[in-house]
């Protein structure tokens, strides 16, 4: 069998200390792998040191200079472009790596046939990833990183690279996990690694980023449709297996970065849990009920997740039944239409 081959894709902007451990870190800990080192307008001192690390890696280097900061996306669509492995990670300076960093990523992208990878970070100021369910090291996910991410190069061939007219933060790769998911390519999270990492730097005012946020949020939602919340519950009633069908509508839900919480009865939850419907993706949680007062509980936590989300939508899960508190519950079926007809992710833009 023939090994993927790899580009490690790393976008600089100053602090030429930390870019430095984290290059040689790359060196030591990613045998095979071929460096791709971005200098977005560095100083001279950091282009220097650049210069000095890359010249002695020959066809395991490629250097490429911008004579101005063009933005963190810019920057890494500069570096992707020229990529030409199996695949392609981004790791931003601010990241250490270590042994078997790499093998983990690939690994987890070719057991889930991903199109894109993040691992979980470690350090007091690291990127926020999803919590990983219990017993669960892979999973699909809405919430990836710039910080280290895995690309594989057969999709962005299809989809282009990142939309560099976003901000360099949540709404863009948003945008991104939505244009490959509409051409069939998933994205995931493993937790079979734990990168370490500092606070990542931030080019721009405050005020900038604010807008450019917000301009981007707005892009985002006339392309794809505003992200909803849905908690649903089926009742006692309902045989969890019968919810096959169902689930893999949710599923779809999930992918097009839709959340959903589902109140579970114990033998429903229970069930869930042996199908590995608890680990589909970040966006579907599993919540079980108590076993002696369980609509109250269920009313309970209803109020709870209203009270961090007042827009959530309580679902029924069954026809004519009804939810202690949530009289203005829709129907399954009204949610699956809405889901439908509101998301642009069916067709490919």
């Amino acid at each position: 069998m023939i090994s993927p081959t790899i580009d490690i894709l790393v976008p600089v902007w100053n602090n030429p200390f930390e870019t430095r451990a984290c290059l040689a870190a790359i060196l030591m800990h990613s045998p095979g792998a071929r460096l791709i080192i971005v200098d977005n307008g560095s100083s001279r001192e950091t282009e220097l040191m650049l210069e000095e690390f890359s010249e002695p890696l020959g066809d395991r280097g490629l250097f490429i200079k911008s004579e101005r900061n063009v933005g963190l996306v810019a920057a890494i669509n500069l570096g992707l472009v020229r990529s030409d492995g199996d695949y392609t990670i981004i790791l931003r300076p601010n990241v250490t790596v270590q042994s078997g960093w790499l093998e983990s990523l690939v690994g987890a992208a070719e057991t889930a046939a991903a199109g894109m990878v993040s691992p979980q970070f470690i350090g007091t100021e690291s990127s926020r990833m999803p919590k990983l369910a219990s017993g669960c090291t892979l999973i699909e996910s809405c919430t990836i990183s710039f910080t280290t991410l895995l690309i594989r190069t057969e999709m962005r061939m299809v989809a282009g690279v990142f939309d560099d007219t976003l901000d360099g933060d949540e709404w863009c790769l948003k945008e991104y996990v939505q244009r490959v998911a509409a051409h069939g390519y998933r994205t995931c999270i493993t937790g079979n690694i734990r990168l370490s990492c500092s606070a990542g730097q931030h080019f721009g005012s405050d005020q900038r980023r604010k807008d450019q946020m917000f301009s981007s949020r707005s892009s985002y939602l006339s392309k794809w449709g505003l992200p909803l919340n849905y908690c649903i519950y089926f009742g006692v009633e309902v045989d969890a297996v019968s919810l096959g069908d169902t689930v893999s509508s949710i599923l779809d839900g999930a992918r097009k970065g839709h959340y959903f919480v589902l109140m579970l009865h114990r033998g429903q939850y229970s069930a869930f849990r042996k199908m590995g419907w608890n680990g589909l993706h970040t966006g579907i949680v599993l919540q079980q009920l108590s076993l002696l007062f369980p609509l109250r509980d269920l009313q309970r936590k209803i109020a709870v997740l209203r009270s961090a989300v007042p827009d959530m939508l309580t679902v029924q899960g069954s026809e004519g039944m009804t939810i202690p508190g949530a009289e203005a519950a829709i129907s399954i079926e009204g949610m699956l239409n809405s889901i439908q007809s509101n998301s642009a992710s069916e067709t490919l833009p």
